[in-house]
This record gives structure tokens, C-alpha cells and sequence, in this order.
């Protein structure tokens, strides 16, 4: 099979470099060699570490997409318009199987690319565009088939997760933590995409599409970053018996689709909570085997090339999927389920001014709101002593509630605040109990 090669950085090298190394294993899976005959990449003279002589070197990708020449196109420029949408869209419409680890395009533009091969009987694949190594698309497509899925929650982003470890592991703050990440390349000059969330959204909404049979809906994911996660969460954590995730969770019910990505205090010794560093996890909870959770390396280049590799040798096989697992007009159109509507415990730091009638007033706030409080914990601030400190000093308190709906602690904080008994904005972090 003769693929071109979109895209010549760290997944593209070594994507060409697997292929070489491993060629005659490959070939005896696909049933046939898979050869790289063509290329594009901005700088055609930068040294790589491979032999790309042997290769045609296209001057863009569109014309690289068109090239008669190549059976597959394989697109690793990333983003979600440009020269990425352009040349799958064009490999299409040439008759070309597409292989893509772009998970930005497949978010935004997913439904109608699918809907693109569908019509021609073609694959467009992209394993690789969810938790790099981890077989998390194939396992829906192939071996939960006989399963109703309701739910599934994942770490989905391995810049998050390393920043989230050390700051646990060596008690730094999040600041410091990013630079180091930016320094070793597990993050990227500007983090915003990752540390933000909207990585791990688009992600989530690939997933929740393969998994429940609805179409993308990536602009109704509820996201929120890692950036406000403080020492004092992550030290409270293990204090209470939690470890802090970023997590991706969805979940389909009666009441319609359910997205959110924001960190997340998960039982220390759970599943999820151990899985550290650069890793990814995904768990799926299906009606016939229960949860299944797949752990491995999220990113890098020798990962993601593995999936791409997958990808490829399907194709080969002749093996020709719905890029959705089923066709575009039969997916789902669920409501979306909004976060104000979520059900669940939560931890609350609160800054509070040490004066009378304080504490009443947070608590009768709570219970104006029906929310019931399973614990608080009360710390002096730094500048104060608990055998003396001044009249109005802070205290931090630390609530952790019941469960109860995200509307009604979001009134009752704002009536604590308006009440003027506390000194800053509250820091909440959801809680999920996770076997």
C-alpha cells in the first residue's frame, strides 16, 4: 500500500521510521508492504534522522492529497482548518483512505468528513487522535460491540496529568510546574490548549460519539482548566483520602448528553487515581462487562505512530469502517445536559474572616440551598497562630458537602460572598467516587 505522508515532525518521523524498522512485521499483519512514496513538510531540507530520499517531496499538502500515485493519505499537520481540513478533504474527494491523528479537525469537522467517506466507501481513521498509544477508539469500535455504554471518564491529557503529579509529588505550585513541562516538551510554548482544557474537550467529545451513537458535540462541552489548582487543594486532597485529576467525563441518560472536563478529587487507590506522569486512561462502563480501563502513554512521537500504524494496516487489509461507528444521519441528537443540572459531592476552600456569626452565616447559606456538609476543616492562615491571632484574621475552611446540584452551590457561594464573610473568590473542586 503506498501512503504520502502529511506533516514530517515528531509523530511524522517517526511514523517513517516504524515503517522501515519494522517492515516485514508490518507487512505480514496488513497482508501486504505499506511504503511511503510521497511527503510534505514546511522545511524539505531539515535534518530529521531519517532517509526521505527514496520519497517524493510535494510542495503542499492539497497537491500531496490529489498525488494518483498514493492508496492512503495520512494527515499529522494539526489544527482545525487550514492546510489540514483542506488536504483531508481533498484526499477524500480524490477517492483517498485518510489516516489522521488530528484531533482538533475530527471535533469541529468530524461529521462532515465521515459523512465525505461514507459516500465514497472510504476510510477516514484516527486512532491516534485520542490518548496517543491507548487503544481507546478501537476498543469501542471492536470490542465493546456487544455492550450498551452509559458512561466513561478519562485522563486525556498527559501535559495536565504531569503538572498535577509533580505539584503533588514535590509540593511546587502550578507556575513552576508548567515551566518544567515546557522545558522537557511535555508542554507547548503557549500551554493554553492544553492546561485549559480544551485538549482533553475534544477529545471527550470523539469519544462520547463513538461510545453512545450521538453526533459531535464539542461546542457543548463544559470545560475547565488545571490553572486555579493551588498546593493547598492538592495538599488537602491527601489529606481527605483524594488524589487531583483533570478528567474528561460523559455520560447519556434519559435526560440527554452530559460533557464536562474540570479537575477532579478521585479516591486515592481507584483506578484512575494512580495513573501518573504522561500517562492516559480511559474507562468505559458497559452493560455486559462492567468498567474496563486502559492506561498507556497518551503522546510522543513513537506512541502516536503506533496508532497511525493500526490505522494503516486496517486499510491494507481492506477493512473499510464508518468513521463513527455507524452513519452519520443515524447518530443521536441527545439535549445537551447542562453542568448547572450535575449531581455530585464537592470540596469548598473558603477564606473567611475570623468574626462573629461568620460560620452561621456560611452554613445557614448551605442549608438555605438543601446542601448538607459531611465535613469541615478549619486552618489559621499564614500570619496567625492558633494560640493567638488577631481579631479578623483569615482562616481557611474546607467544606466537603454532600451530594447535591452544581446550581444550588453555585447560589449558595454567591450569597456567602455577598454576605461579605468571605475574603476571595471559593476554590471548588468536584468529587467523583470511583471504585
Amino acid at each position: 500500500m503506498r501512503i504520502g505522508i502529511a506533516g514530517l515532525g515528531t509523530v511524522g518521523t517517526a511514523l517513517c521510521r516504524l515503517l522501515v524498522e519494522n517492515r516485514d512485521a508490518i507487512a505480514i499483519h496488513a497482508g501486504r508492504p505499506i511504503e511511503v512514496v510521497a511527503v510534505t513538510a514546511r522545511d524539505r531540507s531539515r535534518d530529521r534522522g531519517i532517509d526521505i530520499a527514496g520519497m517524493r517531496f510535494q510542495d503542499d499538502a492539497v497537491g500531496l492529497a490529489r498525488d494518483p500515485s498514493i492508496e492512503t493519505f495520512v494527515e499529522l499537520i494539526g489544527g482545525d482548518e487550514g492546510p489540514a481540513r483542506a488536504s483531508v478533504a481533498a484526499a477524500l474527494a480524490a477517492g483517498k483512505h485518510v489516516v489522521t491523528a488530528n484531533k482538533a479537525l475530527i471535533a469541529k469537522h468530524g461529521l462532515t468528513l465521515a459523512a465525505q467517506a461514507e459516500e465514497k466507501g472510504l476510510t477516514l481513521a484516527f486512532e491516534a487522535a485520542v490518548a496517543g498509544g491507548v487503544p481507546a477508539i478501537r476498543t469501542l469500535r471492536d470490542a465493546m460491540t456487544g455492550n450498551r455504554i452509559d458512561r466513561l471518564h478519562g485522563i486525556l491529557n498527559g501535559t495536565c496529568n504531569y503538572i498535577l503529579t509533580r505539584m503533588e509529588a514535590e509540593g511546587l505550585d502550578f507556575a513552576t510546574c508548567l515551566a518544567d513541562a515546557q522545558r522537557l516538551g511535555y508542554a507547548e510554548a503557549d500551554p493554553t490548549f492544553d492546561v485549559d482544557g480544551f485538549d482533553t474537550a475534544h477529545k471527550l467529545a470523539i469519544l462520547a460519539s463513538l461510545a453512545f451513537g450521538t453526533r459531535i458535540a464539542a461546542e457543548t462541552v463544559y470545560v475547565e482548566g488545571i490553572r486555579a489548582v493551588a498546593p493547598e487543594d492538592i495538599k488537602a486532597a491527601r489529606e481527605l483520602g483524594f488524589r487531583i485529576k483533570l478528567l474528561g467525563l460523559a455520560a447519556i441518560s434519559e435526560r440527554g448528553l452530559a460533557q464536562r472536563v474540570h479537575p477532579v478529587m478521585v479516591p486515592a487507590g481507584s483506578a484512575i487515581a494512580d495513573v501518573d506522569g504522561v500517562l492516559n486512561a480511559v474507562s468505559y462502563h458497559g452493560s455486559a462487562i462492567g468498567d474496563l480501563v486502559l492506561v498507556g502513554p497518551g503522546a510522543g512521537g513513537e506512541a502516536t505512530a503506533s496508532a497511525v500504524i493500526a490505522d494503516l494496516t486496517d486499510i491494507a487489509r481492506g477493512l473499510v469502517s464508518l468513521p463513527l461507528g455507524r452513519p452519520v444521519e443515524a447518530l443521536g441528537r441527545p439535549a445537551a445536559v447542562s453542568i448547572d443540572d450535575h449531581v455530585g459531592a464537592y470540596y469548598i476552600r473558603l477564606s473567611v474572616t475570623d468574626r462573629p456569626g461568620a460560620f452561621a452565616a456560611i452554613a445557614g447559606r448551605m442549608g438555605n440551598e438543601g446542601i448538607s456538609l459531611e465535613s469541615i476543616v478549619q486552618h489559621h492562615e499564614r500570619g496567625a497562630t492558633l494560640e493567638a491571632h488577631p481579631p479578623g484574621a483569615r482562616k481557611t475552611v474546607i467544606l466537603i458537602t454532600y451530594d447535591t446540584t452544581e446550581a444550588a452551590l453555585r447560589r449558595a457561594l454567591v450569597a456567602i460572598s455577598d454576605d461579605g464573610v468571605i475574603a476571595k473568590a471559593p476554590r471548588v473542586i468536584r468529587i467523583e467516587h470511583f471504585d
